[in-house]
């Protein structure tokens, strides 16, 4: 297994140097401006010792995860909130440190776990609604006029700017890492959903029996590369 390759901490990295330094990763995925993971451990005591593990190499490095804990799993997001929310060397050196203690432990990973959903509203004209819901959810703005919980509990709100906007002009984006978005794809064709792969591998638009939509995006989706 290749080591990875840790750029400049400071500096916000490329997608190029990103997928660089995930090849000597193989726990961690990246998703929305960060590195995230799942791992799983013999006992909910032993989730709780990786937890405090954690917590002591981001007191040592400070720099700190969103972290859930959910019995014998431990879900995992590393992101450089005082570079815009985007990944810096900072996470995969952290990422690198919380990888060995996790092996150390005992824990399998299980990054295809770690799904991310945004609420997504058809609308020609963003800058005329998004005070609305922005001060009625207490949501900040994000790194590409998104909205975003500060406290990272409720799903972002993205603004999907058409001129011709859905009927139903609210729908889910629901973001999976590309390498492990087949099968979820194979199940929802299976449901009878109508699948339109016209923008695959970005993001597959899904349309269940009644109309309503949802996209199951990837890595890939809607945000430029950096």
């Amino acid at each position: 297994m290749p080591e990875p390759v840790v750029p400049e901490k400071a500096a916000v990295l490329t997608r190029p140097q990103i997928d660089e330094a995930l090849a000597g990763l193989p726990d961690w995925r990246y998703r929305l401006g960060g590195l995230v993971t799942v791992y799983k451990l013999p006992t909910a005591a032993k989730a709780l010792d990786l937890i405090a593990a954690v917590g002591r190499l981001a007191e040592e490095q400070d720099h700190h995860p969103d972290l859930d804990w959910r019995f014998n799993r431990v879900f995992i997001r590393f992101t450089s909130h005082d570079a815009g929310s985007e990944v810096t060397g900072r996470d995969i050196t952290a990422a690198t440190s919380v990888s060995a203690e996790a092996e150390a432990a005992g824990a399998t990973a299980e990054p295809g776990l770690y799904r991310t959903i945004e609420i997504a509203i058809d609308t020609a004209d963003p800058a005329e609604i998004s005070d609305v819901w922005s001060v009625a959810l207490g949501y900040k703005k994000g790194r590409y006029g998104d909205l975003v919980d500060p406290y990272g509990r409720g799903p972002s709100l993205w603004f999907q700017k058409t001129s011709t906007p859905n009927p139903n002009r609210l729908h889910l984006d629901i973001h999976r890492s590309k390498v492990e978005s087949g099968p979820a794809l194979e199940k929802t064709a299976g449901t009878g959903a109508l699948m339109d792969y016209g923008h695959a591998p970005h993001w597959v638009v899904v349309t269940d029996a009644q109309g309503n939509r949802l996209c199951l995006c990837t890595e890939e989706g809607h945000e430029p590369d950096l």
